[in-house]
Formats: C-alpha cells, sequence, structure tokens
C-alpha cells in the first residue's frame, strides 16, 4: 500500500487494516463501494489535497490501476476457468427454457428480522481446515458480470412478483394465534357461511366418482339468493367498510378451466403446477410392484452407462525404505546432548513477533520434567492415576506449538499414550460433544493444557472448570516449568525401542459426525518419520515454515514427529496471523531462508491477494512447497496462480509438492520436488459424467463438464498400494476405473481405538483380483480417498470417500457440487467459503442439501434467483438435482476450530429442525425419481365368479349385527318421546331427570319430571299464543347448553312443531359465527326462533346486523318470561313416520348436511342405546357433550326422558375456566357411566398432565367408572385415549373403561360401548395395504403399522355390512370397503331447500349389487373393515369388531393410492416439537400441508424439509405446498374435527396470513 504514495508514510496498523480490507474483497465480505469508501477513510489523511481540476484526471489512472489490481488478485482457489465457463454455459442453456418457479410467501414480520443486519464475521471467508470445507471462487469482473446477467436472466414467469405477492400482511397474526377452546371451535363451525354457487361447482368437480356417499350440498339454492340480497344490501351500505369472515369464500374467481381459484395464492400453486410438467429425467428403474405390498426392486443397470475396460491393475510398490534410524525420544536425546542449543521451534505471535524460541535442550528438559510429574506426582504411589499406557489428553490451543512439542513428548517419555484434542472454548462447541465420548471411550482421566488456555477455559463461580457436555471428569495438569516440581538429578525417563505398543492416537471426525480414535504404534511412528525424511530428503538443520494445524495430519506428522528425527528448525506460523497478514509465512521464509514449507492452498491464495505489497521477497531458498491439501483437484489453479505470479520472486517450478494423506494411512503419497524443472507436472481432465459412475474417461461429449486433476506423487518409500472397488468386496480395479486407495506398510494408524469391528473393516483389507484369488497375504489399510495410479505410478486423487454422496446410483463429490454453486454469478448474496453441502437419506436413497449464509443486505428476490441459478448450474453440470437449498444469517452455522464451516454438526441442526433458515427452496418433485409405481386398478370381477354363499374371493362376506331388538324387553313400548315424559311426569313426578353443573361443579339447576313436563307445556302454549305455528313447522332452538335448550325441545313437540337446535353465535365473534346460525335457519325453513333473552338481544345488536340484516329473522321468542296458562291439548302425532326433529351438522369436508329423525326412529334409538347401557332410572350418567347434533344431542336431550336415568350435564365450554370440572364431577357424584368427546380428553390431558397429584390429594377417584365413552363421527383417535388412560391411571381409571362410539349421519349410533360385553380390541394393520384398500394385520411395533381402536360394539337391531363404494358389492373380511347400515333407528333423508321435491339420495336407500339385492341400507360415508375376534359377547358368540379407517369424503385419492388425511397428518406432527397442529389437503393434484408453528416465526423454515421428509419417506407422497402458520389457524368443529375442505378455501383466498408458503418444485 505504502508502494502507491511514497511521498507520505502510512503507519503499520493502517497498512494491515488496509490488507485485511483487500482480504474482505476479495473474499467477497465486502463490496466494491464499500471497499472504496472504507479503504477513503483510512488512507484519506496521509494522501496528499488534489485540486479539483486535477480530480478527474486522478480518478481514472485510480480506477485503472483498480482494475488491474483486481484482475492479478483473483481468488484463484478451488477454482477452474473451465469449470465456470461450462457452469456459465449450463445457465445459458437453463436460460432458454421458460420456467416458471414461484417464489415463496413471507410474512413481513419475518422478513423484516431476517434482513436485520448482522455483522459478518471477517473470518467466514474460507478459513476451514479441513479441504472439504474450505472453498473459494472469485468473482468475475464487471463486463462478465454484464454478459453473464444479460444472457441468464430469468423469464417473466420466474421473476419474483411485487412485494404484495411475496409477503402477506400479519394484521391478524396476533388475533388467529390467540383462537382456543371454544372461540377456535366456533370459527370452525362458522366457516362456511358463504357457500355460494361457485363452491357448489368446485365440490361437484372436485368430488371423486367414486364416492358417491358424499351427502349433498344443501345449501345450494338459498345461497345462490342469499349472495344476490348480500351484493345488493352491500351496494347500498358501502360493502367495502364490511368485515369478513377470516375464511370467507369471497374474491374467488375462475379460471380457464372453470375452477374457481384465489387471484394470488392459487395462481402460484397453478405456476407450481406448470413447472411440474415440465419433461423430467426417466425415473430410476426402481418401483414397487406388489398389489399391496410395496417393495422395492434391485436396481437394473443401464447398459449405456460407462462402464470400466480397461485391463486389471497391479499393485504399485513405492522405493525401498533407507536404513533404519534411532526412535525420536532418543533422537530427542542425542540432539539435546550434542546440539543442545540448536533452534527446534520458534513460534510467532498474532503480530508476528516471535515469542516462543525452543531449542532441543529445553524441549528435552521440560519433556523430562513433564514425564517426571506424570509418573510421580498424580495420585500416590500406591496408587497413581496414570500408569503406563493410559491415555492422556493434550488440550492446547493452535498458537502455542511449544508447549503442545513439550507435552506430547513428556507423554512418550512417560510411557503414556497422548491424545491430541481442540480447546473446548464454550460448552456447546460444534463436535466437543463427540470429542468427549472419545476421551470417555479412551478412559482419559487427565489432560495437559497450558497456563494460558487453562485461564481461558470456561469457569463456574466457585472458579473449577466447567464440565464439558460429553466430557469426562478429568484432572487439568498445566504443562510450564513453574506448576511442575523439580526432576530429581538422577530419574532419568526410560526410553523404549520401536515395537507394536501405541504411540499416540490421532483423532478423526467422520461423516456422521462421530470421532474415532487412530492408534498409532511406535513402530509406525518411527517408520513413518524415516519414510517421510526418505520422500522430502530432509537433511540436518534445515528450516522448516509450517502454517498447518500442528496437533495431527501433515502439519504433526512432518513439524512435530519427523522435524525432532532430523533436528529440523520449524517456524510455526499461527492462523491468527495469517488472518492480518497473509503473507506472513512467505516473510518468514524469506528471513529465515526456509528450505521447506508446508501449507495449504488456502495460504497460497491470500498469498496471492496481498503479495503487491511487498517488494522485498525472495523464495529461491525453497526446495520443497508442501501442499497438504493438493490431493484435492480443486487445489490445481491455486498451485498454477502461485507459481505464475512467485516465479519472478524465486520460485523454482518444480518445488510445488502436493501431498495425499488421511489419519488412517498417514502419508499416502507426495511429489518428490523435480530436478529438471521444464516439463510442468502432468495433469488429468477427466469427465465428472464419467467420475460420478466411477469410471475414468479423458474425453466427454461435454467438454465443458470435466474435473482437473494433479498428480500427488509417487508411492511412499516401504509402501505398496492399489486401488479396491467401492463395493463390500475390495476387489482391484480395473486401470480405467476410480477405486479407495489402499496401502500396505508399517507406516500406517493399527485400528479404531475400541472399535475392533471397524477396525477390521478400514486396516485388515485384503484386495483381490477379478478371479477372486488373493493379492497379498498381508492385510491393506484404506486410505479413504478416491483415485487410481496412473501406468507411470503417479497416484491421482479424485476425492474423498467422505465426501462422496451417493445419489441415484452415481457418487458425487461435495467439493463438486460446492465448486459449481460458487461459480454462479453473481456471488454478492452469499458468502464464500460459508458453503456446506451434504446428503440425507430420504426414501431410499441420498439426496443432496446444499447450505450457505447469506448476506444481510440481499433482497429475497435476488436470493431466491440465485438459489434458482445455483439449482440450474448444478443440474447442467453435474446431472444430478439439488433436494434442498437453505440459505440462512450470517455468522449462525457451526464453525469447526478453524473457522471453517462445521459440517456434521450443520447437517445435524438441518435434521433436527434447529438450523433456523431465512430461505427455502425445496425441489422433491425433480430430485425423488425412485417413488413406487402409481397403482393401476385392476378390471372388477364379476359376482358370479367371486359370490360363493357368504364368500367373497375365499374370504367371510364382511357383515356383523347387534342383538335383535324385537326379542329385547322393555318397561315401556311408547312411540313417541312426548307420551314418555307425560307419563313419568305421572308415575314419577320428583324423580331427577336432568342436574346441570358450573364451571365451579356446584349444582346450576336441576329439573324433575313433573317440572320438565309443565315447563314444556308453557313453551307449547307460547308458540300457540304468538306464533300461530301449525302442525308441522320448524322451529329453531337458539340457547347455551343447558336446561332451556331441554325445556324448549320438549315444547315444540308438545305444540306438534320440528325442533332444530343450533349452536347460538359466540359472543366475542358475532360476526364470524352468525352467518352459520342464518344459514341454519333458512335451510331448515324454520319460520320461529326460541331462544333467551340474551341471545334475542345479540341479534338485534349493530355488531350482528353488520354481519346479517336484523330483518331477515324469522320472528324471535325469548323463553325467559314464560306464560303461566297451560298448552290447551298437547300435541300427539299421528303417524311414527312423522318428522320429529333436524339435525344439522356441519361435515369435516364443510358440508352443511340436516338430517331428519322420525318419531319411531328416535324411539329405536333410544331404546338400542338405553338396552346397549344398561340405563334404568336408578343410574347416574354424567354428559359432557355438545348438545346441538348427532348422539351429544340425543344422550344429552332424549335418553333421560325415555329411560328415566338422571344425566348429569357438563357444558363443554365450562372446561375453559376450569379443566378438572369433568373428573371431578364424575368423582364427586359416583357416576359409572359418562360420555365425552375427543375436545374433552384433549382438554382434560393437556391441562392436567401436571395436576394428577393434585387432583388426588383433593379425593378425585375414577375407580368407580365403568365405562367412559368417546363420542365421535371419526377414526377413533388410539393415542389420544391411551395417553389418557395412562395419566389418570393413579386416579383408579382402568384402561378398559375407556372406549369410542361410532355415529354418522345417516345413524346417529352404529356402535358404542356398553356395559356388557367383551372389553374394546386394539389391532395394527398395515398402512401400505390400507392404500390400496386391503387390510392386513400385522405385529405391534412393525414398520409402517397402524394401530386402529375398535369403534365400539354394535348396537341392537342394528346390521352392518362392508360393500365396495364403486361397485356396491359385498366385501370380504380382508378389504376395506364403505360402512353400510341397517337399522330402525336410521335417519329418514336429508332436509334440503326442495321441500318433497328434493332429488332423490340413495344414501339412505342402497341395495347390493349381488348377494342379498332385495335389502335396503344407508351408507355411511365411511370406509372400515369387520374383523371376528376371538372374545365373546353376551350370547356366547364371537364377537365383530367394526374399524373405522376414515371418512370416505376425506380420503385423497393420490398415486392411484387412497390416502387419509389423519395418518399423513400424524407423521407430520410428529416430526417437530414445535408443531401443534396439522391439516392436509389437495389442490390441482398438489398435496398442500398446513402446519401450525407453536413456537417463534424464526423457526418457520425449519419445518419446511421436516414436513416434506416425513411425508416421502412414510407415505412415498412428495408434497407440493408447505404452509406454516399461528395456532388456531386450522379450524376444527365443536366435536374436536377438523375441517380441512374450509381450510382449503382460505388458503386459496389468502386469508391464512401465513408466515411462510412453501411451493416444493
Amino acid at each position: 500500500m505504502a508502494g502507491r504514495d511514497p511521498l507520505v508514510p502510512i503507519p503499520v496498523e493502517i497498512r494491515a487494516k488496509l490488507a485485511e480490507l483487500e482480504l474482505e474483497l476479495s473474499e467477497g465480505d465486502i463490496t466494491q463501494k464499500g471497499y472504496e469508501k472504507k479503504r477513503c477513510q483510512l488512507i484519506g489523511a496521509f494522501l496528499p489535497q488534489i485540486p479539483a481540476a486535477d480530480a478527474a484526471q486522478e480518478r481514472r489512472p485510480s480506477l485503472a490501476l483498480r482494475r488491474r489490481r483486481l484482475s492479478g488478485s483473483r481468488d484463484e482457489r478451488y477454482r477452474s476457468d473451465v469449470h465456470s465457463e461450462a457452469v456459465q454455459a449450463a445457465l445459458a442453456k437453463h436460460g432458454q427454457r421458460k420456467m416458471a418457479v414461484p417464489m415463496p410467501s413471507k410474512r413481513r414480520s419475518l422478513v423484516a428480522r431476517n434482513s436485520a443486519y448482522t455483522p459478518p464475521d471477517t473470518s467466514s471467508g474460507s478459513e476451514g481446515e479441513d479441504s472439504e470445507e474450505d472453498h473459494g471462487v472469485q468473482e468475475e469482473d464487471e463486463g462478465g458480470h454484464a454478459a453473464v446477467a444479460g444472457a441468464l436472466s430469468l423469464r417473466p414467469g420466474s421473476s419474483a412478483p411485487d412485494a404484495d405477492s411475496s409477503t402477506t400482511t400479519s394484521s391478524s397474526s396476533s388475533a388467529s394465534s390467540g383462537v382456543t377452546g371454544r372461540g377456535r371451535q366456533a370459527k370452525g363451525l362458522a366457516q362456511h357461511v358463504r357457500v355460494s354457487a361457485h363452491r357448489l361447482r368446485l365440490h361437484q368437480q372436485h368430488r371423486k366418482p367414486e364416492m358417491p356417499s358424499a351427502p349433498p350440498d344443501v345449501t345450494s339454492s338459498t345461497n345462490n339468493a342469499a349472495t344476490a340480497d348480500e351484493i345488493q344490501e352491500e351496494k347500498k351500505s358501502g360493502g367495502g367498510h364490511r368485515q369478513t369472515c377470516k375464511y370467507g369464500n369471497a374474491e374467488l374467481m375462475e379460471t380457464g378451466d372453470g375452477v374457481p381459484v384465489s387471484s394470488r395464492v392459487s395462481a402460484k400453486i397453478q405456476q407450481l403446477v406448470n413447472t411440474l410438467k415440465r419433461p423430467k429425467r426417466p425415473p430410476l428403474r426402481e418401483f414397487f410392484v406388489d398389489d399391496f405390498e410395496e417393495l422395492l426392486e434391485a436396481q437394473q443397470p443401464d447398459p449405456d452407462l460407462p462402464k470400466a475396460e480397461g485391463a486389471q491393475t497391479e499393485p504399485a510398490q513405492g522405493e525401498e525404505l533407507g536404513a533404519e534410524s534411532l526412535c525420536l525420544e532418543a533422537a530427542l536425546q542425542r540432539w539435546a546432548s550434542v546440539s543442545p542449543k540448536a533452534p527446534c521451534l520458534t513460534s510467532v505471535d498474532a503480530n508476528g513477533k516471535p515469542f516462543c524460541q525452543l531449542t532441543y535442550g529445553k524441549l528435552w528438559s521440560r519433556s523430562v520434567k513433564v514425564a517426571y510429574n506424570l509418573s510421580h506426582k498424580l495420585g500416590t504411589k500406591q496408587e497413581p492415576l496414570v500408569r503406563a499406557g493410559d491415555r492422556v489428553a493434550l488440550v492446547f490451543p493452535n498458537n502455542d506449538p511449544g508447549s503442545f512439542m513439550t507435552a506430547f513428548y513428556g507423554c512418550l517419555l512417560a510411557d503414556v499414550v497422548p491424545v491430541p484434542v481442540e480447546v473446548p472454548l464454550t460448552r456447546k462447541d460444534a463436535g466437543g460433544q463427540q470429542i468427549g465420548f472419545l476421551l470417555g471411550s479412551c478412559g482419559v482421566s487427565v489432560a495437559l493444557t497450558s497456563d494460558l488456555c487453562h485461564k481461558g477455559l470456561p469457569k463456574s463461580p466457585t472458579g473449577d472448570i466447567l464440565h464439558f457436555k460429553g466430557w469426562p471428569k478429568l484432572l487439568w495438569m498445566v504443562t510450564e516449568s513453574n506448576h511442575l516440581s523439580k526432576t530429581p538429578r538422577d530419574w532419568l525417563p526410560r526410553i523404549r525401542g520401536p515395537g507394536a505398543d501405541t504411540a499416540y492416537i490421532e483423532y478423526k471426525t467422520c461423516k456422521d459426525g462421530g470421532v474415532l480414535g487412530v492408534t498409532v504404534s511406535r513402530a509406525a511412528m518411527l517408520t513413518h518419520c524415516r519414510a517421510l525424511t526418505q520422500a522430502c530428503t530432509y537433511t540436518e538443520a534445515e528450516t522448516i515454515v509450517n502454517v498447518l494445524d500442528f496437533k495431527k495430519d501433515v502439519g504433526l506428522w512432518h513439524a512435530v514427529l519427523t522435524s525432532v528425527m532430523n533436528m529440523l528448525h520449524v517456524v510455526s506460523i499461527p492462523y491468527a496471523l495469517m488472518k492480518v497478514n497473509p503473507l506472513a509465512w512467505i516473510q518468514k521464509v524469506c528471513q529465515f531462508k526456509a528450505k521447506v514449507a508446508c501449507v495449504k492452498s488456502r495460504d497460497m491464495h491470500w498469498a496471492l491477494v496481498a503479495h503487491r505489497d511487498q517488494r522485498d521477497i525472495n523464495l529461491a531458498s525453497l526446495r520443497m512447497l508442501l501442499v497438504a491439501d493438493g490431493a484435492n483437484p480443486w487445489s490445481v489453479s491455486s498451485c498454477d496462480a502461485f507459481l505464475n505470479v512467485f516465479r519472478t520472486k524465486g520460485l523454482k517450478s518444480g518445488i510445488i509438492c502436493p501431498c495425499a494423506g488421511s489419519p488412517e494411512a498417514l502419508s499416502v503419497a507426495i511429489r518428490r520436488p523435480a530436478k529438471d524443472t521444464s516439463e510442468p507436472p502432468p495433469r488429468g481432465v477427466l469427465s465428472m459424467y464419467s467420475l460420478s459412475h466411477g469410471v475414468i474417461r479423458l474425453d466427454s461429449d461435454d467438454k465443458l463438464a470435466v474435473l482437473a486433476v494433479q498428480d500427488v506423487g509417487r508411492v511412499m518409500p516401504g509402501a505398496v498400494m492399489c486401488a479396491v472397488k467401492m463395493d463390500a468386496v475390495p476387489q482391484l480395479c480395473k486401470s480405467d476405473e476410480v477405486g479407495e486407495l489402499c496401502v500396505r506398510t508399517v507406516a500406517t494408524g493399527s485400528s479404531y481405538y475400541g472399535l475392533s469391528g471397524r477396525t477390521k473393516n478400514t486396516f485388515e483389507v485384503v484386495p483381490v483380483t477379478s478371479a477372486g484369488t488373493v493379492v497379498d497375504d498381508s492385510p491393506f489399510t484404506r486410505t479413504g480417498l478416491l483415485g487410481f495410479v496412473a501406468a507411470s505410478g503417479l497416484v491421482y486423487v479424485a476425492g474423498k470417500i467422505d465426501g462422496l454422496m451417493a445419489v441415484g446410483g452415481r457418487h458425487h463429490n461435495a467439493d463438486d457440487i460446492v465448486a459449481t454453486a460458487l461459480a454462479v454469478e453473481p456471488m454478492k448474496f452469499v458468502y464464500r467459503g460459508r458453503i456446506a453441502v451434504f446428503s440425507i437419506e430420504v426414501l431410499h436413497d441420498e439426496r443432496i442439501v446444499v447450505v450457505a449464509e447469506q448476506r444481510p443486505d440481499s433482497t429475497e428476490e435476488d436470493s431466491f434467483q440465485w438459489m434458482s441459478r445455483v439449482l440450474q448450474a448444478i443440474d447442467g453440470i453435474h446431472r444430478v438435482g439439488v433436494y434442498c437449498l437453505v440459505l440462512v444469517s450470517p455468522n449462525t452455522l457451526p464453525k469447526s476450530p478453524l473457522g471453517g464451516i462445521h459440517l456434521c454438526e450443520t447437517k445435524q441442526l438441518f435434521l433436527e429442525g434447529a438450523l433456523h433458515p431465512s430461505n427455502v427452496l425445496m425441489c422433491p418433485h425433480t430430485c425423488v425419481t425412485n417413488l413406487p409405481k402409481p397403482r393401476q386398478k385392476q378390471p372388477e370381477i364379476g359376482p358370479a365368479s367371486v359370490m360363493l354363499g357368504n364368500l367373497v374371493s375365499g374370504k367371510r362376506i364382511a357383515q356383523a349385527s347387534g342383538r335383535d331388538l324385537t326379542q329385547a324387553e322393555d318397561s315401556h313400548q311408547f312411540l313417541f318421546l312426548s307420551e314418555v315424559l307425560q307419563w313419568r311426569a305421572q308415575s314419577t313426578p320428583e324423580h331427577v331427570l336432568y342436574t346441570l353443573l358450573n364451571s365451579r361443579g356446584a349444582t346450576a339447576s336441576s329439573v324433575t319430571c313433573s317440572q320438565l313436563h309443565k315447563k314444556a307445556e308453557k313453551v307449547a302454549a307460547m308458540l300457540a299464543e304468538r306464533s300461530h305455528l301449525r302442525d308441522g313447522d320448524h322451529v329453531a332452538l337458539l340457547y347455551p347448553p343447558g336446561m332451556e335448550l331441554i325445556v324448549s325441545f320438549y315444547g315444540c313437540l308438545y305444540a306438534g312443531c320440528v325442533p332444530v337446535t343450533v349452536r347460538p353465535p359466540h359472543p366475542r365473534d358475532v360476526t364470524t359465527t352468525l352467518p352459520t346460525v342464518k344459514m341454519i335457519v333458512e335451510v331448515s325453513c324454520s319460520v320461529c326462533v326460541l331462544t333467551t333473552q340474551v341471545i334475542s338481544k345479540l341479534l338485534r345488536s349493530k355488531e350482528a346486523s353488520a354481519a346479517v340484516d336484523s330483518r331477515t329473522w324469522p320472528p324471535i321468542l325469548d323463553t325467559d318470561d314464560l306464560p303461566k296458562k297451560k298448552a290447551p291439548l298437547l300435541y300427539k302425532p299421528s303417524n311414527p313416520d312423522t318428522l320429529a326433529y333436524l339435525d344439522f351438522s356441519v361435515s369435516t369436508t364443510g358440508m352443511l348436511a340436516g338430517v331428519k329423525m322420525s318419531h319411531a326412529a328416535t324411539s329405536a334409538l333410544c331404546r338400542s342405546i338405553k338396552l346397549q347401557c344398561e340405563l334404568y332410572p336408578s343410574r347416574e350418567v354424567a354428559i359432557c357433550l355438545d348438545p346441538y347434533c348427532g348422539l351429544g344431542l340425543v344422550l344429552w336431550c332424549l335418553c333421560s326422558v325415555y329411560s328415566g336415568h338422571r344425566s348429569i350435564l357438563i357444558p363443554p365450554c365450562e372446561l375453559e375456566s376450569n379443566a378438572s370440572l369433568w373428573l371431578w364431577a364424575v368423582s364427586q357424584h359416583k357416576v359409572r357411566d359418562t360420555f365425552c368427546s375427543y375436545g374433552v380428553v384433549d382438554t382434560s390431558t393437556r391441562g392436567l398432565a401436571m395436576q394428577t397429584d393434585a387432583l388426588k390429594s383433593r379425593g378425585v377417584d375414577l375407580s368407580r367408572v365403568r365405562t367412559c365413552v368417546v363420542v365421535a363421527e371419526e377414526r377413533p383417535r388410539t393415542s389420544l385415549t391411551r395417553s389418557f388412560s395412562k395419566l389418570f391411571k393413579d386416579l383408579g381409571l382402568q384402561s378398559r373403561a375407556v372406549s369410542t362410539a361410532f355415529g354418522c349421519r345417516v345413524n346417529m349410533a352404529v356402535c358404542l360401548q356398553g356395559t356388557s360385553g367383551p372389553d374394546p380390541t386394539t389391532v395394527f394393520v398395515d398402512m401400505r395395504a390400507l392404500r390400496h384398500d386391503r387390510v392386513r394385520l400385522v405385529e405391534k411395533g412393525s414398520p409402517h403399522s397402524l394401530p386402529l381402536m375398535e369403534s365400539g360394539k354394535i348396537l341392537p337391531g342394528v346390521r352392518i355390512i362392508i360393500a365396495n363404494p364403486e361397485t356396491k358389492g359385498p366385501m370380504g373380511e380382508s378389504h376395506l370397503g364403505e360402512i353400510w347400515v341397517q337399522s330402525s333407528h336410521n335417519a329418514s333423508g336429508y332436509m334440503s331447500v326442495y321441500g318433497d321435491e328434493a332429488p332423490p339420495s340413495d344414501h339412505f336407500a342402497s341395495r347390493l349389487s349381488f348377494g342379498d339385492t332385495h335389502s335396503q341400507w344407508s351408507r355411511t360415508g365411511y370406509l372400515g373393515f369387520l374383523r371376528r375376534t376371538q372374545l365373546t359377547d353376551a350370547n356366547g358368540e364371537r364377537h365383530d369388531a367394526l374399524y373405522v379407517v376414515g371418512a370416505l369424503e376425506e380420503a385423497m385419492e393420490l398415486r392411484g393410492m387412497r390416502y387419509h388425511p389423519v395418518d399423513i397428518e400424524t407423521s407430520v406432527v410428529r416430526t417437530h416439537k414445535s408443531i401443534a397442529q396439522c391439516a392436509v389437503f389437495t389442490w390441482s393434484n398438489l398435496l398442500v400441508a398446513v402446519v401450525e408453528l407453536a413456537a417463534s416465526e424464526q423457526e418457520a423454515l425449519d419445518l419446511v424439509p421436516l414436513v416434506t421428509n416425513a411425508v416421502l419417506e412414510e407415505h412415498y407422497l412428495i408434497v407440493g405446498v408447505v404452509v406454516v402458520a399461528d395456532v388456531g389457524v386450522v379450524p376444527i368443529n365443536s366435536r374436536g374435527e377438523k375441517q380441512r375442505m374450509h381450510l382449503r378455501d382460505g388458503f386459496l383466498a389468502d386469508q391464512l396470513d401465513p408466515v411462510y408458503v412453501a411451493y416444493n418444485m
């Protein structure tokens, strides 16, 4: 820098800052504009003032000089001009396609947080210690940028949309996250208020033809008229200010094919669909072939793939090893006595000044002192802490080689085994736990360290060193002389000769993150030093400059071991100095006239950046420049560039010597310094595509997709090398084949400490020929290097085995993928050298994952475009797809001890969902090509060939029935419930029928038979007086759960009206819930509304009028003040088949269905439940259900009147304030039978998980509970019921008491566990078989097993048969089919707006296509199967158990197989602890998964890969869209069932306010 302005001297500290600034520029850590600005600030005070007239003239030469400097200091590390050209060509080729890649949607709050500036780490630019963690490629010049940007610009379809389309507002995020309990259930029920004609067509078009049992949408006619009226009213009243419901279906539009979609979200989905329609590469020959068992076939070889055609290779022999020499301890003693003042080590500090100069005399004396203290001063004489052969940890920083050498040789003299490890700076260091496991397995109890390092270790408040996670308990010993005892004069260490005993243990990090200890014997250590001495031609008193880590690998072998054998002078350069002064090692070479330098290509690159500031550089003294990572093919350009630049500085052409080595095999090969430097070393230009198949091809059809490799010299002296195939059998490779290099020599590791199995596979390999004959009797050692030995005897390395990723039968090197990603221009969006590439196993194959640190100033659109280009470049160059590309915030990836990315920890964080990305782009559609073959449905077989008696295809027909209802005895045979109530009011007037509890468990109200009868008479009188209703008119009952609802229900029966129970609007969310109430009132044709005074005022309030015009309501009557007079005459129906009441419910698919229940069916239903549960007037039953539809309405309002038992009513909404209310009531009233919903069970399980001891202390006792029935219209939730039973087992609840009931729209109660009969059973079925509508029982814990719980015992008078939903034929027990039911309490039909002219439906009058074709059945719309168990029922017959699998209408047809959403959702919820809830649905043949994030928004993007992986692994499906939303977004109805179809409508209308939406390519 000073050379630019010789008139003004620049201080040294400013020069250092300028050098660091230029390093940041070269690494890409700072922009050109930022560089110029900071540089002017640094040197502005030292530059002379330039007149304004000369400013322009001065600026041009400066700019020209800057361009020359940039062109001369290009980042040559791991760079190849040919490869960069290939990347640009591949991108240009992809740019010709019209790709439409949808950009992910992100909430603005998340964007703002991710864009917050984080100071970049100045060491982030390629500071990795390992070669696979150290990459960098310099950016092209400005002209190249413009040319590439013009040629590679994305098409309009792939460009990012505007800000509104890429992010969504978070205005309602807090509101949606706060929806819980009753409010959430009410919202879930109210989502279906605006079902328009578009919605009707949507359901008609997307309803599968094989699902005819779905109930019709009974709201079509009404909603069309209502929508038109609402539009007119909005125009009059200014509908622009009208608040819409959260998931409304307004804003819908039609696409070209007539399917209503949203203008924003579904447009992106359509964009994704269009992208996926592109022709993909041919799939692998892997598919699942069985009918229901999906078995992966072996991949068939493609005859067109590259194959090895050469002759079989022969092992290569190294030159003969020279004469033997003294062992290292003896050599050290000799040098200490012969030349005690000879320099052994000079270490410099971070400022470049020597701070430790160690002579051989000092090294010997200090090592002896350490050995004496280890042997005699630890423990006692009788029980020493360290014995001969014990392992001792060496924990020293990277800037203190003197203390390390002293401790290392002290251990050798004390006959203990040193284990060098890294310094644990924090308790959560990356890889530190695995290091601790290694120390624990080695039995390490003593750790040697320096005084400075000991003071820097984290300590507790008491001053003790913290216990690091995974580490054993250690005694820390400081090796400085002032901390050690003096050695007696007569004590000398015993010097042992070379033998098989372990000399030291070197740690190695595996691909999976585990740390292994490689044991090196004394003989191997000595032989290795001799081989290095001979290969490098070391002579005494030579000076060697070392920049490498001296604790392992090449730095340990040359600078610590071989240097002592040859009395070398080692000059150690710390890593901290290289960051400040990249030329430090060259300066030390010039200062000490060093003969040898041990560096990495990283150090050569840094020297290229800063060399122009130095004029007095002379490298003529160097005879050997050892490149430790020269085996990496991407170091070729660095070596060439360094030679070209420094040739003028005295650097000889043939002295750059790449080497190859590994912890197992030590030094494998070293290129000897060339005497004749006229000819350049030979290079190999290999085809990457052929290399991925393990074949060497020097020419390729694609001239650009090549890899340049350089030789690493010849085999080490005294060694034999061969290349073996990577298969299980170590067979010799052919001459044009790449394999793993194996060596046979004494100078290798001997074992993995404590791992005999892995030791045998690595250190005891016996290569064989193609004929099977053994090559050599002596075993070989695997090096972990992938390469080949040329005919000339030169060794070439193409990569490392640990860096290979086997994808689709091909092997790709992680370094090659990183180099391709770095070659994508421009590189201003991510940090260079901060890119990690690894593979994860998903669906029987490895998938490539790329993780990079994103710059804080990059925009979402720019980053997404760069990610898209990286995907295209890797696909074009390597012909492989990237499964996932992740961008994270700066300085968030775990680092290795020397600053590089810790690959294993990064992979572990990715798999655990703890990486916290800022951008994610997944491409499972393009990468996953081994999906199971889509199922082809076979033509149906005729009935004559499959039906024989009661057998279908050799299996018993799946049919069963409950006990005969006609033979059962009953105390009374009334046909009408109104007559039953009148009879009870006369016979037992004071008998209490109902007791209502409040939130505190106290009795809020109770009613006797007589009181209920009298109040019902008053309601009937009011209806007759005020409304003038006719017989059969429909009356809507709008009450909260309580006595008023029951009284009004029977009042309607007394008045001859048809009651319609409707859930009242939620007072805190009237706008959302009121339209659903209005819809049910309209669809049911109610002429009057009965309610309380509070609700009546609510319906007429201003807030309610904003949602529903109060003038459109029918007459509203409040029943708080009933008339005192009785009805003149109670109504008695003339025909039991007349309508008793209407039951309206919203299904999980979003359909509002109302069914008709006749008086005969109502009485038969109550009678069946009474017989099944043995309900008598002396019984008490606790009911915690919603009383508005289904079995909840029956149990709440009807059964007590019919059976006479006392019902203790517990409103489920009261559990929000008192979660223990239900269980306390059951215990307090000593109830034996109780009914609840899954919502109640879930609330009790979650809310009381930590309060069981408190409940027990309060006297809660559940031992009297005989039956606890969970009422639902879905598959039994086995895991929830198990958790509930296990949690309250200490309170006396028996697991056999918990069971489930099953009902549906056509029959309110099909199955119900009674008091007598066998216990409910649970079976495990193969989930893969269910996808093919087959039932296969497996053992518990089997792969793909699914637990299914019996849905209760079949009620009396009920017959069940399993039928094919498509052909309507009976099915056998081994098949999954639709449940058809025949019973006297079936509903008589759907309530429709068409009245008596309703379109005919076969739901209530279906017939089998063959077999018993005369009987009429009702179709439940649920899939299930029957299984005859070994248990017996009360009649002594074998028990037939019914298992419900799922709703037919919700089942998804994907890849020709039937999937149930609950199975996929269960897999998704298990993937991460932050997923509170999940719901899946399909749209445009894409699977969409919506997950609720129960954590900070920072963890939102972690869920995208986890969800995709889980669904792929367990269900063989690709998730097209992953939506991460707030808690409470998934709508749930009053029964605890998810409203998936309504969630789909809200997503397509862009009303979910998601945190993040990922569109998987």
